[in-house]
């Protein structure tokens, strides 16, 4: 088939792989978010597909809203039999969608119909799921509401962040997504409507919405930071500034702390939370580089009585 490929960042880039490698199929182009600002100079940069385009040679589409009439006379010029679509990142209007003879196809990073929406892998953590896993679905215009052709699952280990889940679930899915192509085209899948039960939804999580509260059991605390790493970031405050936290572990067995109370030694830094303490491994103070906490609780030097959080 002739494939034309949508998505945006680092996570799509294994899909983009395994197409561009088949010998089944041909991508002839890819559809991408446009160059936005980044770093501190807010240059604008290209996204991680338009990158990995440009060393393929293929040709690079880059509407502002996939409703523009240019971009969608040039995706009826170009003809695709498919488009697979893995974390494009904007709504697909019905003009768009009726152009490929055999529909867009969309590789979502849970079991559906569990986690429709744009952060799936955060709300599995978050929900404390014990199996995870993705899914290639015909994309209609509810959200990712389509009928399913496949799924590949993964377990959600202890220590996993979302970075960590997405990188394992962007690799098995790129195969997942290769193979829905190849079923696509000899006829031998048949999409299969999602199941009515079971459906949760997965919204974008925002800076506020990863504060962590330590009044909250430890088992929360722990999943907020996993969940919110790399982004946005879990954070508190300390001494008035944002502080953000890249790690921590649950001690059951130590005794317990006031919410948010901090107790450093030379090894470790402990905080209270609604139960059992965790101990924090990693943090990134304002404006700097992320350091042990120990580190950063001798820099600042920690006192008796004082807490993160408000």
């Amino acid at each position: 088939m002739r494939l034309v490929f949508a998505g945006t960042p680092e996570v799509a880039v294994p899909a983009l792989d395994a197409l561009l490698a088949s010998d089944r199929h041909e991508v002839v182009a890819v559809v991408t978010r446009p160059d936005a600002p980044a770093g501190r100079g807010r240059r604008l940069v290209a996204s991680p597909i338009a990158d990995r385009a440009a060393e393929a040679g293929i040709e690079i589409l880059r509407p502002r809203r996939p409703k523009e009439p240019e971009f969608l006379a040039r995706l009826a010029e170009i003809a695709p039999d498919c488009c697979p679509v893995v974390a494009y990142g904007a709504l697909l209007p019905r003009a768009a969608l009726d152009v490929p003879a055999r529909g867009w196809v969309n590789l979502h990073f849970s079991l559906l119909p569990a986690w429709r929406g744009a952060a799936p892998v955060q709300h599995a953590l978050l929900a404390g799921d014990e199996m995870t896993g993705a899914s290639t679905f015909q994309i209609e215009e509810g959200l990712d509401s389509g009928p399913v052709y496949g799924v590949v699952t993964e377990e959600v280990r202890p220590l996993d962040t979302s970075g960590d889940l997405l990188t394992r679930l962007a690799l098995a899915g790129s195969g997942l997504l290769a193979a829905t192509m190849d079923g696509i085209e000899d006829g031998t899948l048949v999409p299969r409507p999602q199941p009515a039960e079971g459906v949760s939804l997965a919204p974008k999580l925002h800076v506020a919405d990863a504060e962590v509260d330590w009044t909250a059991p430890a088992v929360r605390v722990d999943r907020v930071v996993r969940a919110c790493t790399p982004a946005p970031g879990a954070w508190s405050t300390f001494r008035g500034e944002r502080i953000k936290l890249r790690q921590v572990s649950q001690l059951p067995d130590q005794p317990a702390l006031e919410p948010g109370e901090l107790r450093a030694d030379k090894r470790t830094v402990r905080v209270g939370t609604g139960s059992h303490p965790v101990e924090l491994a990693w943090v990134q103070p304002q404006g700097k580089r992320p350091m042990p906490a120990a580190d950063w609780a001798r820099g600042v030097r920690v006192t008796e009585g004082e807490r993160l959080g408000g």
